[in-house]
């Protein structure tokens, strides 16, 4: 499969088979992050991994920090729902921004755009593992809603840093179609 290809086959995938993934099919996809371009070559991106037995404890720190969230009375989206994809996928990806802070944390003005670079960074990460994925026909969900546990997670973890997102990735047991884009006309503007 070639990149673009990749590309237009990539899909978010939220039902995973109960199958383990091979470990060099794992190691590709975290090299594949690595290979990333960053701001600066910073290289930004910390990867914490958790499979196996970890996987019910992950969720479970996860859930509880939800419930947690819930209780002041504060929405939680998708939460609850991206916890049980999350609880069926073989292996998790947590992508940490070595260098930046927690969201509430106040910043000056430089650390503000460094960060916004670093996180940019992070995306192409997250973009390659993605695309590595779907190339080695593995499924995979980009996931933001652990940002409703970023403090019970890095704590479980034991990392510092940004918690910036989620990867689950394991053999999809779905096949979406694409969803709608909007038209190309609408999007692009040539200056």
């Amino acid at each position: 499969m070639n990149t673009i290809e990749a590309i237009a086959a990539r899909r978010s995938i939220r039902a995973f088979k109960d199958e383990e993934l091979p470990e060099e099919a794992v190691t590709r996809i975290l090299t594949a992050a690595l290979q990333a371009p960053s701001g600066k070559n910073r290289q930004p991106w910390r990867l914490a991994v958790v499979q196996g037995a970890k996987r019910a404890e992950m969720v479970g720190v996860m859930r509880d920090a939800i419930e947690a969230f819930k209780s002041r009375g504060e929405d939680t989206g998708s939460a609850e729902w991206t916890a049980n994809v999350m609880e069926q996928a073989p292996l998790t990806v947590f992508v940490l921004n070595a260098h930046g802070i927690d969201p509430w944390l106040d910043r000056s003005v430089d650390q503000i755009f460094q960060e916004l670079v670093d996180v940019q960074s992070i995306g192409a990460a997250i973009q390659n593992m993605l695309l590595a994925a779907t190339d080695l026909g593995i499924g995979s969900l980009w996931i933001a809603d652990v940002l409703y546990a970023v403090t019970e997670l890095k704590a479980w973890m034991q990392e510092e840093g940004q918690l910036v997102a989620a990867v689950s990735f394991g053999v999809p047991d779905e096949s979406p179609d694409a969803r709608p884009r909007k038209p190309f006309e609408e999007i692009v503007k040539r200056v």
